[in-house]
């Protein structure tokens, strides 16, 4: 094997320096880590306030406070990963 020889070919027209729009990740990390907490919240207070037996029930609505939560996670990951990548490319 050869040191030149690359491991992986690359396909597509892309420049060989691309990078991803770092104001764009940004601007939608920091809109959606808020909104998705506040729907964490909100499924979750709905959770505990449902009836038994109500539609929809205690179990659909923690399923979404749950699956809210998660994406707070990444959103919230996301913008601090964003945050470091731009000090140190701009």
């Amino acid at each position: 094997m050869r040191a030149t020889t690359p491991r992986r070919w690359r396909s597509g027209t892309e420049p060989a320096t691309a990078r991803s729009d770092l104001k764009l990740r940004y601007l939608l990390s920091l809109t959606f880590t808020p909104l998705f907490a506040l729907a964490t919240a909100g499924f979750a207070l709905w959770a505990a306030l449902a009836p038994d037996g109500g539609v929809p029930s205690r179990g659909t609505l923690t399923g979404f406070a749950v699956a809210c939560a998660l994406l707070t996670l990444f959103a919230a990951v996301d913008l601090v990963v964003v945050i470091r990548r731009r000090r140190t490319e701009l």
